[in-house]
């Protein structure tokens, strides 16, 4: 039997165009509203190979990588963290953004995850849910504005 993948799928109607809504995913100035960025992030837009690395508490590290950013279509960020117990291969666990245009507004659908590959999937994949719904809501208002 195969294992159930953990994998948070959302979507919001945003009323802009993808090249806006492009703008929120990617410049810092917009990114670090709807999600964290490190306090020295450069202002830089983010592109294929940006990297972000937050140090853990722990001591160990959280980095997110662009993997694919194909402008105003597709955005796809590899999720690494140090202290999984295993190590997936890159863009195995990865946030996925996909913008489709309609009329004049755009339709965002993301996929976060795989996190069934972790003894403890379940606590990633909650966190994940509610980093969604908050983001989602705060991406299209940036958007819209």
């Amino acid at each position: 039997m195969t294992k159930k993948q953990l994998i948070v799928k959302d979507e919001i109607l945003i009323d802009a165009t993808p090249s806006k809504v492009w703008e929120i995913l990617t410049k810092p100035k917009y990114v670090a509203q709807w999600d964290e960025l490190p306090e020295d992030y450069p202002d830089d837009d983010m592109t294929e190979g940006s990297r972000v690395v937050w140090e853990l508490p722990d001591g160990g590290k959280s980095i997110t990588t662009i993997i694919k950013a194909e402008v105003g279509k597709e955005l796809i960020i590899s999720l690494f963290v140090s202290k999984w117990e295993i190590q997936p291969n890159e863009g195995d666990v990865a946030y996925r953004y996909q913008l489709e245009e309609m009329g004049n507004q755009t339709l965002l659908k993301f996929e976060i995850g795989d996190f069934s590959l972790f003894s403890n999937g379940k606590m990633y994949y909650d966190a994940s849910m509610e980093f969604a719904q908050n983001s989602k809501h705060v991406i299209k208002q940036l958007a819209e504005n």
